[in-house]
């Protein structure tokens, strides 16, 4: 099995805080139940499927939790990264990967100044 190689995409700037639509895919499509209460951090692609290039951010899961094929708004924070500025702002949707596999998707609704 081949490893799955990737660049976590990262810089000296502050973290920043987005309200984003998270839409875990049905279970059939790889997504996954979250136990709510907790951070869950997966890596965040803004760019093509292929592309191997990740934010990192924290989804803040609420407590009720969220099931597979279920859509919550939740609070996301990114840790500062180069072109993190330009991705991030309201209409934008990005692929939520554990490794190469796609578990959700987002939408950025609110960037918060």
């Amino acid at each position: 099995m081949e490893a799955f190689g990737f660049t976590d995409r990262l810089d000296e700037g502050r973290p920043r805080r987005a309200l984003a639509r998270i839409t875990l895919l049905p279970r059939h499509l790889g997504g996954r139940d979250l136990a709510g209460g907790f951070g869950y951090r997966p890596n965040h692609n803004f760019g093509a499927p292929e592309d191997r290039a990740f934010y990192i951010g924290q989804i803040e899961v609420p407590a009720e939790g969220l099931q597979a094929g279920e859509s919550g708004v939740m609070r996301v924070t990114f840790l500062s990264g180069p072109g993190l500025d330009d991705v991030l702002r309201p209409g934008r949707r990005w692929r939520i990967q554990e490794g190469p596999r796609c578990v959700a998707n987002g939408e950025v609704l609110e960037v918060e100044p």
